[in-house]
């Protein structure tokens, strides 16, 4: 049962959705049912718009808990496409160029994903939320200005590949916070000397919560109707 003065929703958040409309979603629903005009509620880890998987929903002073949500190691698993990039290193835009891919090795993979693994400063992509001058990095982005973005500290703890089939490329990650996976499919093409870009992500696991548990929103809400007030 729902406990609306704190309590914490595991969610796997469905493709195309953003962050921001899955607590938007929950907290109308939550509110509608209990009868309620306010609501804290707030979510631990931002996914991506085409990401799926593992999103952690504090409610009531369970939001107090949000950044130790946010500090723990985050497990990923998807497919990087070879031989081609986008300017978001993933599907949200067309492919801007592309690159030759037949002389990479499965040697030469496994290589590159040990390479990225461990300890680094990470360059996050031009178009995320990060803030450069004070104003969102994808805002600049998306006017075609060039900005500088610092590199963030990162730790890649584990970056098994799980699955070659050439252009494509199966993975799992574990990481710190603050890692971005479209930076790594960037860095990985680089290492390979050619282009790659992110196909496919989920994050399966967020320190001890795993997407297994989540629920998604439509089961949610048909609990929620089930739940008395």
């Amino acid at each position: 049962m729902l406990k609306i003065d704190g309590d914490v929703i595991l969610i796997d958040k469905p493709y195309t959705w953003t962050s921001f409309q899955v607590v938007k979603k929950l907290k109308y629903l939550i509110c509608k049912h209990y009868g309620i005009k306010k609501l804290k509620i707030g979510h631990a880890g931002t996914l991506d718009p085409l990401a799926t998987g593992l999103l952690i929903v504090c409610i009531g002073r369970y939001t107090k808990k949000i950044e130790e949500f946010q500090t723990t190691a985050k497990e990923y698993t998807g497919t990087f496409v070879l031989g081609a990039t986008t300017a978001s290193y993933d599907r949200e835009k067309p492919i801007d160029r592309t690159y030759p891919y037949e002389h990479i090795t499965d040697e030469q993979i496994y290589e590159a994903a040990k390479a990225l693994s461990g300890e680094q400063n990470q360059v996050p992509p031009s178009f995320s939320a990060v803030k450069v001058d004070g104003k969102r990095a994808y805002k600049y982005a998306r006017a075609e200005q060039d900005v500088v973005i610092e590199a963030k500290p990162i730790t890649i703890y584990e970056f098994e590949i799980t699955k070659i089939d050439l252009p494509k490329v199966n993975f799992r990650i574990v990481c710190s916070k603050g890692t971005y996976i479209r930076a790594i499919a960037r860095d990985f093409g680089l290492k390979l000397c050619s282009g790659a870009y992110l196909s496919a992500l989920c994050r399966t696991k967020s320190g001890d919560l795993s997407v297994e548990n989540a629920i998604t929103i439509d089961e949610f809400e048909a609990s929620l109707s089930a739940t008395p007030v």
